[in-house]
């Protein structure tokens, strides 16, 4: 479904990301590891045209994405869950969703089956729906930024540090909703510093040093692997 190949990046005299290529099939879930300042963020944010790569290509469903702009990404199903929730914290829960669904969604149109897929997946954004964003929990502002891309029908979700944040519980919480809606179909490239999370969702992952890829593999294998985890799950 995605594929990047020789991807460079650059802010100004730096090289943020160098030659990284990467596949992620239809209804796969992708893990990208890495430590601060490795790119990940980055790489995100280029896949979903809020920053120009310097060099290589991107396709989804063999589209070209250079073609698209950041909102027609959008409308192509390929949403962004970035960092620190970014909710709106004044409005609702259900108006924060509703919100979401305008990628696709005309004036007139009925939502209800859309609320009602993402309430079924989030029982907790049901009971929270007339609240303000703002008054929500860490977990239920995460829940509620995944719930927004649920509502703009994402074919693929870039998940941004989903557990940045929360209590080791909660962040367990989000990433069961978040293998939920992988089991329906939905294809998920997911960065998160939290290893051992990111490998038990995740059927592959990606190791990204200094920007570039450094090691790949199963989710079993990275965890086998004595680099991978002594940089990212301590020593043993």
């Amino acid at each position: 479904m995605l594929k990047i190949d020789a991807l460079d990046v650059r802010y100004g005299a730096v090289q943020a990301i160098s030659n990284v290529s990467l596949n992620i099939a239809a209804g796969e879930t992708v893990a990208l590891l890495g430590a601060n300042g490795a790119g990940k963020t980055t790489l995100l944010r280029t896949l979903s045209g809020l920053v120009k790569p310097t060099a290589g290509s991107m396709t989804l469903a063999d589209n070209d994405l250079s073609k698209f702009s950041a909102e027609a990404r959008v409308r192509q199903g390929l949403i962004h869950v970035p960092e620190r929730r970014r909710i709106f914290g004044g409005l609702t829960v259900e108006e924060n969703l509703k919100v979401a669904a305008s990628a696709w969604a005309g004036a007139t149109a009925d939502l209800t089956p859309d609320l009602e897929k993402v309430y079924t997946f989030m029982p907790r954004l049901n009971e929270r729906r007339e609240q303000r964003g703002w008054s929500l929990s860490g977990g239920e502002q995460q829940m509620l930024a995944i719930g927004r891309a649920l509502m703009a029908r994402a074919k693929m979700l870039l998940l941004d540090e989903p557990s940045l944040g929360l209590a080791p519980k909660i962040a367990h919480d989000v990433f069961a909703r978040i293998s939920d809606i992988a089991a329906q179909g939905v294809t998920v490239l997911v960065v998160e510093q939290n290893t051992t999370l990111a490998l038990k969702l995740a059927t592959r992952g990606y190791v990204l040093e200094t920007g570039r890829i450094v090691a790949t593999g199963t989710s079993a294998e990275l965890l086998r692997d004595p680099k991978v985890r002594e940089a990212y799950l301590g020593r043993t």
